[in-house]
């Protein structure tokens, strides 16, 4: 008996051979039982488009998309979901077929709903009615601004550098913010307020090597203190998250939670986060 065939997807970006989504769709795959095979490509800066379009006509059936080419992911789908038309941005497409058998690609944005998961399932945190502070106005924050609004809590501060962007990405949201009863407001790092239980660093100073953006005492006692970085680059925030007397989280829960996310938007299943988060810690916290 000849074994099943292997539908491909990939990972697409440039840089990407330090993506760990291969590994973590292998786990996801052996998990639920289901026959495909996840690569890494590594696109041109100058032909993205051309690169991912002979990738689905070779016979690949989706792909994940990573840094610098969200945006360009987004032009490439003929369908979007809300969250993808929200944020402007995509990071998952699924090859569709019309039945004229012209290309009809679905794009997703599931790094949304990927933090959410991560907060509410497994730091246990409900976002409902909490007061939010996300930092920074780039792709990062559009990516997610939509899903924490729909997650309905009660105030969010997007604070920036340039607040005009800040401004900009809050009036993207502010129909969706009105239609879950969520006050959304855009800020300067250091005018943002304080009292938020809840912090999102969406810039990119961790990864810089740079410091936390905004002030001490921003956050209320026992808050949540969330960098959607990991691994090594995460440690300094998640040490002055600590000294706030806040819980520090990374955001290896948010990158496993969004790929699950594709995943069953791919194979209709949804596969088991827990140990697949666990693996990867357990990797990370072995590495010096």
């Amino acid at each position: 008996m000849s074994a099943p065939a292997m539908d491909l997807y990939a990972v697409a970006g440039n840089p990407v051979a330090h993506s760990r989504s291969p590994a973590i769709h292998a786990q996801f795959a052996a998990q639920t039982g289901q026959a495909l095979r996840y690569e890494r490509l590594l696109c041109p800066l100058d032909g993205f488009a051309a690169h991912i379009q002979a990738f689905a006509a070779g016979g690949a059936r989706g792909c994940n998309v990573t840094v610098p080419f969200k945006f360009e992911a987004h032009a490439l789908a003929s369908r979007l979901s809300e969250r993808a038309r929200l944020a402007g941005a995509v990071n998952t497409l699924r090859f569709d077929t019309a039945a004229d058998g012209k290309p009809d690609w679905f794009g997703d944005n599931t790094d949304g709903a990927g933090l959410v998961r991560d907060i509410e399932h497994n730091a246990g945190r409900r976002l409902a009615g909490q007061r939010i502070l996300l930092l920074g106005a780039g792709g990062a924050s559009a990516g997610v601004l939509g899903s924490l609004i729909a997650a309905r809590p009660a105030a969010i501060t997007v604070a920036n550098r340039s607040v005009d962007k800040a401004a900009s990405l809050v009036a993207q949201h502010a129909e969706w913010a009105a239609q879950h009863g969520v006050d959304l407001q855009a800020s300067s790092l250091q005018g943002c307020g304080s009292g938020f239980q809840v912090l999102i660093n969406g810039t990119s100073a961790s990864l810089a090597g740079a410091a936390v953006p905004v002030a001490d005492g921003v956050l209320a006692p026992g808050a949540l203190a969330l960098d959607m970085m990991y691994g090594p680059a995460a440690a300094p925030f998640l040490g002055w998250a600590a000294a706030q007397g806040a819980e520090g989280r990374d955001g290896l829960g948010m990158l496993v939670e969004q790929a699950a996310e594709a995943f069953a938007l791919w194979r209709g299943i949804r596969p088991d986060t827990g140990p697949v988060l666990q693996a990867l810690r357990q990797e990370l916290a072995s590495k010096p």
